[in-house]
């Protein structure tokens, strides 16, 4: 089977959804026998060789810091789309709503040998980012309209859990487009199962101060407050008050980092960070608190965090944002128990006080668990055990649920019992494209407002502006490459700020 995977992130850039294409791409290359293919952003200076698939590198523009870090690719590449047609594939796989799959969509059209049935999984909670980037209402909506409508002309849809896809339909329900059908298709760890030995265990934990007896809590992920830290933290204050010691771990980096670092001192409990040059600074806590919180930063070595995930007592995991929560699946294979909020996508699959602890959505519920676990750590290591046996699932076996999957979509696409989506012509894919353009191409008196540091962002911006949409008028040339569409290409091109100005108002009175 030929393979293509389609993401906007790969390294540099690792996330959770490039590692769940890097994943896919090496077992199915490796261990099932699949040619395999990747398709992602460029970045400057980026090495994509030495992988055991062929990854294809397409230009991009810098939007870093309109995008939390990530560069936004160009889905009318087509020196590069060429390149993948070539590799025939049998099926296409994006894992990104934005260009990822705009380029699917236009390989799909461009493989002439066969219908490829794209399959697309829903990993994350897009419209939140997109809130937090944009921070116009106006441009969230159309933005989100965009995506959906992408996510819509693929074949199958994927989500990580029940409730990404019921979030994936309220966002097709807010902008009136039909609902989806979702499979869930679980993501794997690729911790094995077991603990690290206690060597180790010393070698990563010794210089912290982690008394014998003292409970200890963890949490790995990003430093973000919609990740329930301020939860956590006003939990930590409230068992300092009563006397309950403890040891509270946050690994990781992110934006509000030192605003969770700032709200445990205001409230008094003792603190140590560890800075870029590893030494750590130490803050005292009130003379009537007990307790400790301890920030790592980041960690990228994973031997490093199965022997955190082994010291630990206790997974603290209060998001309601993540749609999986693969850090728990970690936790879980280091017999490691967490305690998550009811009805999160977290706790799916979680029964509580047997392999996890589920709790409302409050600093109290959390308060009250957490002391009178303290007590009781014989319990949080049962509960730990149980999460082993009962909620890990391998990225081996999650990659071969996947690709069994592939499997029976050619079969159905073969035997016509899935329906072939029509392949959309051209025009109608440089409208798409147009429409991904449109987002990052917004009128400066929108733009106004909607970033402080617009003028920053423009500067950085103005040259990878050019450079892309250079690139897409080759790619539509390319495309279409027939003097009769003309047309098509001329308004493809078209650089009007009033029309475009027109068709925001016209959306938002939908």
């Amino acid at each position: 089977m030929n393979v293509c995977l389609l993401n906007d992130s790969f390294p540099p850039v690792l996330d959770g959804v490039a590692n769940v294409v890097m994943n896919y791409g090496r077992i199915m290359k490796e261990d099932l026998g699949a040619n395999v293919i990747v398709g992602t952003p460029k970045y400057p200076d980026a090495e994509y060789s030495g992988y055991p698939y062929e990854v294809v590198a397409y230009p991009s523009m810098n939007t870093a810091k309109l995008a939390n870090g990530y560069r936004t690719g160009n889905p009318l590449a087509m020196r590069e789309v060429d390149q993948m047609t070539k590799f025939d594939p049998d099926i296409i796989h994006s894992h990104c709503p934005a260009a990822s799959t705009y380029m699917a969509r236009v390989l799909q059209r461009e493989v002439k040998s066969h219908y490829t049935p794209i399959v697309f999984t829903y990993h994350t909670k897009f419209d939140e980012d997109i809130a937090k980037a944009l921070g116009n209402e106006l441009l969230e909506r159309e933005t989100i309209k965009m995506m959906v409508n992408n996510i819509s002309a693929c074949d199958e849809i994927w989500v990580v859990s029940e409730g990404a896809g019921k979030n994936l339909n309220e966002l097709a329900k807010m902008v009136k487009l039909p609902e989806f059908e979702c499979r869930v298709m679980p993501n794997g760890v690729d911790f094995p199962k077991g603990k690290v030995d206690a060597d180790k265990v010393r070698e990563v934990t010794g210089k912290y101060d982690l008394p014998e007896g003292v409970p200890v809590f963890l949490f790995v992920g990003r430093l973000m407050k919609y990740k329930g830290l301020p939860l956590i933290i006003d939990a930590l204050r409230g068992l300092s008050a009563y006397g309950i010691d403890y040891r509270m771990i946050f690994i990781g980096g992110g934006v509000d980092a030192e605003e969770m670092q700032a709200r445990v001192r205001d409230y008094g409990i003792a603190l140590d960070i560890v800075g870029e040059d590893k030494e750590i600074t130490h803050t005292e806590g009130r003379d009537d608190f007990v307790g400790k919180v301890i920030f790592t930063g980041p960690e990228h070595d994973r031997e490093n965090l199965r022997a955190w995930n082994t010291r630990a007592d206790l997974f603290l995991f209060p998001s309601v944002y993540d749609t999986n929560g693969i850090v728990v699946r970690e936790a879980a294979a280091c017999g490691l128990g967490s305690v998550l909020i009811a009805d999160s996508c977290a706790a799916e699959g979680i029964t509580h006080d047997r392999n996890g602890f589920v709790i409302d959505e409050s600093p109290s519920a959390m308060a009250l668990l957490l002391a009178d676990l303290a007590k009781h750590p014989e319990h949080m290591k049962d509960v730990g055990d149980h999460a082993m046996e009962e909620i890990y699932i391998s990225w081996d076996e999650s990659t071969r649920m996947a690709y069994r999957r592939y499997e029976e979509i050619i079969g159905m696409v073969q035997d016509g019992t899935m329906e072939r989506r029509k392949k959309q012509g051209a025009d109608y894919l440089l409208g798409a494209a147009s429409n991904l353009a449109k987002v990052f191409n917004i009128p400066y008196d929108l733009y106004e407002g909607v970033k402080d540091n617009y003028h920053e962002l423009k500067d950085d911006m103005v040259d990878s502006l050019k450079e892309i949409k250079d690139s897409m008028e080759d790619g539509v040339r390319q495309m279409l490459g027939k003097k009769e569409n003309e047309d098509i290409i001329d308004d493809f091109l078209v650089d009007d700020t009033d029309e475009k100005q027109e068709d925001h108002n016209d959306t938002d009175e939908d």
